[in-house]
C-alpha cells in the first residue's frame, strides 16, 4: 500500500471547497493509507485551544474533546511537545488515565498521533485510532509518510485561506473608508466647515452614541439617499 504524496494532496486542494473540505478529505485518506487504522482525526490550535477540524467517518464522538477539556492525551501531546505519540494497548496505558478510560469505552484500543508541521500555529496532529492492541504498529512508517504529505497540503490550503481573508478585509476596509468620506463631504457642505472638523464632528458623534464610525457614516449616507430619492420621485 502506497503512502499519500504531496502532489496527490495537492490536487485535492484543488478539488476542495475550503480547509474544512480538504481535513475531512485527509482524514478518509488517512484511514485509507495506514494499515490497521479504522478512524483518523487532524487536532489543531487555534485562538489559544485545541481543537479536532475534522474526523473521518466512524471517529468516535468526544474522543478528541476529552483530552482538549483535560489537557492531556496522545493528540495533545503531539501537538504541543512535536512528537509522535503512540499507545500500543491503552488497557495497559498510563500516561493519560482520564483519556485511557473514555477511549476504552468507545472501543479504541491503540492510538498513533504524530505531529503536523502547520505554518502560524502553535500546535497541530494527525491521530489514527485501531480498536484492536497494536493494530497501528505496521502503519507508522506509512502514516509518517502521510502526516508529512498531509502537512504540506494544510499549510497550502492554510495560505490561500489567508489570502482569501486579506483580500475581504481589504474590501471592507475599501467600503468602509468610502462610506466615511461620503458622510465627510455631506457634512463639509451642509456645515460649511472643513474636511477635518466634519471627521472630527463625526468621531465625537459615533463616541457620544457609542456607535462605530463607519455605521454612523452608513446611517447618514443612506439617509441622505433616502431624502434625496424621494425628492426626485
Amino acid at each position: 500500500m502506497t503512502s499519500e504524496t504531496p502532489d496527490t494532496l495537492d490536487r485535492a486542494i484543488a478539488r476542495s471547497q475550503g480547509l474544512d473540505t480538504l481535513l475531512r478529505d485527509l482524514t478518509d485518506r488517512a484511514v485509507g493509507q495506514v494499515p490497521g487504522a479504522v478512524a483518523c482525526s487532524v487536532t489543531v490550535r487555534r485562538a489559544e485551544r485545541l481543537m479536532t477540524l475534522a474526523g473521518s467517518t466512524g471517529l468516535p464522538g468526544g474522543l478528541d474533546l476529552r483530552q482538549y477539556e483535560n489537557g492531556s492525551g496522545p493528540c495533545v501531546d503531539a501537538a504541543e511537545t512535536d512528537s509522535a505519540q503512540y499507545s500500543a494497548d491503552l488497557a495497559t496505558e498510563t500516561r493519560w488515565p482520564a483519556y485511557t478510560r473514555y477511549a476504552l469505552a468507545t472501543g479504541v484500543r491503540c492510538v498513533l498521533a504524530l505531529p503536523l508541521a502547520v505554518e502560524g500555529e502553535t500546535g497541530a496532529a494527525l491521530n489514527l485510532y485501531a480498536p484492536e492492541p497494536d493494530a497501528l504498529a505496521g502503519g507508522i512508517e506509512a502514516a509518517t509518510a502521510f502526516a508529512q504529505g498531509a502537512a504540506h497540503a494544510v499549510n497550502e490550503a492554510l495560505r490561500l485561506e489567508r489570502q482569501q481573508a486579506s483580500a475581504a478585509d481589504v474590501r471592507t476596509a475599501l467600503l468602509s473608508r468610502s462610506v466615511i468620506d461620503q458622510a465627510v463631504g455631506m457634512l463639509m457642505a451642509r456645515e460649511r466647515i472643513d474636511a477635518h472638523r466634519a471627521l472630527e464632528r463625526l468621531r465625537r458623534a459615533s463616541q457620544d452614541r457609542n456607535v462605530k464610525l463607519r455605521d454612523l457614516c452608513g446611517e447618514l449616507v443612506a439617509r441622505a439617499s433616502g431624502g434625496a430619492s424621494g425628492g426626485r420621485q
